[in-house]
């Protein structure tokens, strides 16, 4: 199973590996009314951000929306450029993206429909943004896109859903910098409380995002 083999391998090398990560700087200060809600969607070994895309369009930082015109909704995710897009990577593509500093893809996907909220596999957590963390975090998204000539990035495959793509990205992918770390990024500079710091796997990122949630009282 796909999922299965990708998790056990990804367990097996965490927990045979340690590392010292340093401490995140504190999240942007906000204030303002908690108005925009995004979603975190875990399949149990990759995270992604849901958005609306007229929210992501109306900024202006991601033209990339422009690829997905009946879409209602975006999915964002970040990963290594061999290992993310393969169908049934090996043990060699898998050990080489957790081992050595490899390049990195966007998967962006258009959807109907957002994700419903759940506690079961895909997990779906809410996250309410205020409109300047929005804002922060659509660009920190758009921040990501390897845009050589600036403008509209350009896609280079087709992504893993019928209406996505997978575009380059900025950053290298490595066991402490996965995509679970890159959305724990996105989402503190949304103004979210949650560290990136030491985060490998979904379920890492999913525990400590609930926790920062329940903290701040979003989160029953």
């Amino acid at each position: 199973m796909r999922i299965g083999f990708r998790v056990l391998v990804w367990f097996v090398i965490a927990m045979g590996l340690a590392a010292c990560a340093p401490a995140a700087p504190l999240p942007p200060a906000d204030s303002g009314p908690r108005i925009h809600t995004v979603l975190v969607v875990s399949n149990g070994w990759h995270a992604a951000i849901v958005m609306a895309r007229a929210e992501a369009a109306a900024t202006g930082l991601l033209p990339e929306a422009a690829d997905f015109p009946q879409a209602a909704f975006l999915e964002f995710g970040w990963g290594d450029r061999d290992f993310y897009p393969a169908a049934e990577p090996s043990l060699g593509v898998t050990l080489g993206a957790a081992l050595t500093a490899t390049p990195a893809v966007m998967h962006l996907a258009g959807l109907a429909r957002a994700p419903a909220p759940s506690l079961a596999e895909p997990e779906v957590v809410p996250v309410a943004l205020s409109q300047d963390g929005l804002r922060r975090l659509i660009g920190a998204i758009a921040g990501t896109f390897e845009r050589p000539a600036g403008g509209r990035a350009q896609a280079v495959s087709r992504g893993l859903y019928p209406d996505s793509f997978f575009y380059n990205a900025r950053g290298t992918f490595y066991l402490f910098n996965t995509c679970n770390t890159w959305i724990a990024r996105m989402l503190r500079a949304g103004g979210v409380n949650i560290s990136p710091s030491g985060i490998v796997t979904a379920d890492e990122l999913m525990a400590r995002l609930r926790a920062a949630l329940a903290k701040e009282g979003d989160l029953g």
